[in-house]
């Protein structure tokens, strides 16, 4: 099995996180896995793209039009990577905007809406997260990264299941944190069905 994904967001959204979770979820089954990151401007506030490659790839940046999923943190950020995307690609992104230094430095404005007809349009397989709702119902705003990873264990696409997901998260992060993010993670997989 060989799946490419792309993760895209703002920094401070937990891009970063979501990705070496999916790592490090892909690695306690014995799955190859290789990630590279790009941060933008700052590290808050910034352009951010994780590249994850599961299954035995060479590379760890995932080529133009060969991501089996893309995650969006940020409608227009999916925007943005959506040349990562494959014929058949699945995207899972969240239903608010929230822009990025660049964007609001240029002046530009959008919303979330057009960003997401746009994905709809083009790619076919698109799952839209209501992450305020989601994060709502888990108890805190720092959690849309759980919510974005359950939903896209429930595609499919990913090839790692909502409680590889869980023993990743809680083998990193305090136990403190453990039952929010958990919350997260299956309203998150409600959200496809």
């Amino acid at each position: 099995m060989q799946v490419n994904c792309i993760l895209t967001g703002v920094g401070g959204q937990g891009t970063v996180l979501a990705a070496q979770l999916i790592a490090g979820a892909a690695m306690r089954r014995g799955i190859p896995v290789r990630t590279a990151e790009t941060i933008g401007m700052a590290q808050r506030g910034g352009h951010v793209v994780s590249h994850v490659r599961l299954g035995g790839a060479y590379s760890p940046l995932v080529p133009r039009a060969s991501a089996d999923l893309l995650i969006g943190f940020e409608p227009a950020e999916a925007v943005r990577c959506y040349p990562y995307l494959k014929q058949g690609g699945a995207v899972v992104v969240a239903a608010k905007a929230v822009k990025p230094v660049s964007a609001s430095l240029g002046g530009v404005d959008y919303t979330a809406a057009d960003m997401i007809a746009f994905l709809s349009e083009r790619a076919g397989n698109v799952v839209v997260v209501d992450g305020d709702a989601v994060c709502k119902e888990a108890g805190s705003p720092k959690v849309l990264n759980m919510a974005l990873l359950g939903a896209a264990c429930e595609t499919g696409l990913l090839g790692l299941s909502l409680q590889d997901i869980q023993n990743a998260f809680e083998a990193r992060l305090r136990p403190a944190l453990h039952e929010m993010n958990r919350r997260a993670l299956f309203a998150g997989a409600r959200a496809v069905r």
